[in-house]
């Protein structure tokens, strides 16, 4: 309703998708702005009266791209304004807005939809400034929006943060952080636990600034286990993790495995997380590649760095998995 009330010239493109989700309070807006097509170039029209004819006098195109790119940072500030004014419930805190423009690539003769410009702001920071006097641009990049120097340029970008809704592995999480504590064997535990704990840690990690955490389907092994929404333009974007819940020196074919998710994803980044250790060949491939490697150790630090405390001891895990692997046969 918000949206829909803020009042434009009739030739703006009205249309826009939105996401809220209850657990992090982020509202996600994918907008479409305005094209350069949509920004009037018409300085004056003056009468010729030696022609009998009516003749119109342009502006510049370096100010009609300025114009356009004053426009756009206005639509986007505005909005976030008028969403944050509207929220009397205070059930949002973050709103993460993508704004599209659709256009002719000169280079194909195609028409394309580009998200160009893309921002994460915090109600309680956007609440601080004075719209009235703060220059649009220089107040974008404050709030670390993420945009080429010239809007007018096109230039795609990756939106911070932007779910993909019509991805159904999604399911729903739940807690186990509270039921694990000092004497908790993780290297022990059922697997499909072991996921979701993963996720609440690095939920954990993520959340302060604003990121989200996934866990997909049940896959066992070899698929993607959980994926973060990190918002950070520098660091950011879409980060595949798998949890591996093993008892044996880690192979290099599971890291092979998560470089091939990245790569099917279009993620910028993968976690593998193991209660056990790597080999050298493992470490060896992840060289060089957006791929970070987390044993053991490195996971008993995560849980302690939020609070839990738990323990992994491999050959009392091989025991215990072995003897549930026999009732189970029986």
């Amino acid at each position: 309703m918000v949206l829909e009330n803020s009042q434009y010239p009739d030739n703006f493109p009205k249309s826009y998708e939105i996401e809220y989700n209850p657990d992090s309070k982020i509202l996600i807006i994918e907008y479409q702005l305005p094209s350069i097509e949509c920004i009037p170039t018409i300085k004056e029209v003056k009468y010729v009266a030696s022609k009998k004819e009516l003749k119109e006098i342009h502006y510049p195109e370096s100010q009609t791209l300025k114009l356009f790119d004053e426009t756009l940072y206005k639509i986007t500030l505005r909005s976030i304004h008028e969403i944050f004014e509207a929220d009397a419930a205070n059930a949002i805190e973050s709103v993460s807005y993508n704004g599209w423009v659709r256009a002719i690539n000169k280079a194909t003769g195609r028409e394309e939809n580009n998200c160009i410009l893309s921002i994460q702001v915090r109600k309680v920071d956007f609440l601080q400034i004075d719209l009235a006097n703060v220059e649009p641009k220089v107040c974008f990049k404050n709030f670390k929006g993420v945009a080429s120097s010239k809007l007018s340029s096109l230039t795609p970008i990756q939106p911070i943060l932007q779910i993909t809704r019509s991805d159904k592995r999604f399911v729903d999480s739940y807690e186990v952080s509270n039921q694990i504590d000092s004497t908790t064997n993780l290297a022990a535990m059922d697997w499909e636990d072991f996921e979701h704990l993963i996720r609440e840690v690095f939920e954990k990690e993520f959340i302060s600034n604003g990121g989200e955490v996934k866990v997909t389907q049940a896959s066992r092994d070899g698929g993607v286990d959980v994926i973060a929404f990190d918002p950070d333009p520098i660091r950011g974007g879409k980060i595949i993790i798998q949890a591996k819940r093993y008892t044996n020196t880690v192979s290099v074919s599971a890291v092979r495995d998560l470089y091939g998710a990245i790569v099917n994803e279009g993620a910028t980044k993968g976690i593998l997380v193991s209660t056990a250790d790597y080999g050298p060949d493992a470490y060896e491939f992840a060289k060089g590649k957006p791929i970070t490697l987390l044993n053991g150790s490195n996971l008993l630090y995560l849980l302690e760095k939020h609070g839990q405390h738990a323990r992994i001891d491999l050959k009392e895990a091989k025991k215990i998995l072995a003897e549930n692997d026999s009732k189970r046969n029986q």
